[in-house]
């Protein structure tokens, strides 16, 4: 094997876990996930102590491969360079490739000293509006806002009655992906009334 068909089979393996990646991500499919510091124990700059991107991940190794991969290739196959100065260039361009990857994810993906709350995955009491009527017996589609975004999830009636399209709607309970909803005005009535009895 020349250092050509090296430097071509690193660029393809790249390029492959990038694409693999890119379309991973688009439908949802969660790759097992990784990372590892390298050097002191101390977490990379831009990244919060809850476990952002690690210095080498799947995202960096693949940048670094197709950096090395590409550049390699073209300096021995088309300009037939020496093969320690191509060496060197290729894994300058991978070391490269891979350092804007990680800091883009580290200073613009990934917002420093982010904190979890609690409070912003908690769905019992959220203010919804539904998207897809809810069957009597079935399942519907209820759209929120909820830590800066707009999200949706799989809904069904509390009280098993239809609820349609466009109705506001309070989640009253959550399991397993699902939420139980009541119409904000029926609740409302509910609470006046109890409201009128003190």
């Amino acid at each position: 094997m020349s250092w050509a068909d090296f430097y071509l089979i690193c660029f393809v393996v790249g390029l492959t876990f990038s694409v693999v990646s890119l379309v991973a991500g688009s439908i949802h499919l969660h790759w097992p996930h990784f990372h590892f510091q390298v050097g002191g124990g101390g977490h990379a700059p831009g990244v919060s102590a809850r476990g952002g991107a690690g210095r080498v991940n799947i995202g960096t190794i693949a940048a670094f491969l197709g950096w090395f991969g590409g550049t390699g290739y073209l300096l021995t196959h088309y300009y037939n360079v020496w093969f320690l100065f191509a060496l060197g260039m290729a894994v300058m361009s991978g070391l490269g490739g891979a350092a804007v990857l990680f800091f883009f994810l580290a200073k613009v993906l990934i917002r420093e000293n982010e904190t979890l709350d609690p409070a912003d995955y908690e769905m019992v009491g959220v203010l919804g509006r539904v998207h897809s009527a809810i069957r009597p017996a079935g399942t519907g589609e209820v759209i929120y806002s909820k830590a800066g975004g707009r999200r949706a999830v799989a809904a069904r009636s509390q009280d098993g009655v239809l609820i349609p399209n466009g109705t506001e709607v309070v989640v009253t309970h959550y399991e397993s992906g699902i939420a139980y909803v009541r119409p904000w005005e029926e609740l409302a009535k509910a609470s006046e009334r109890e409201t009128e009895k003190i």
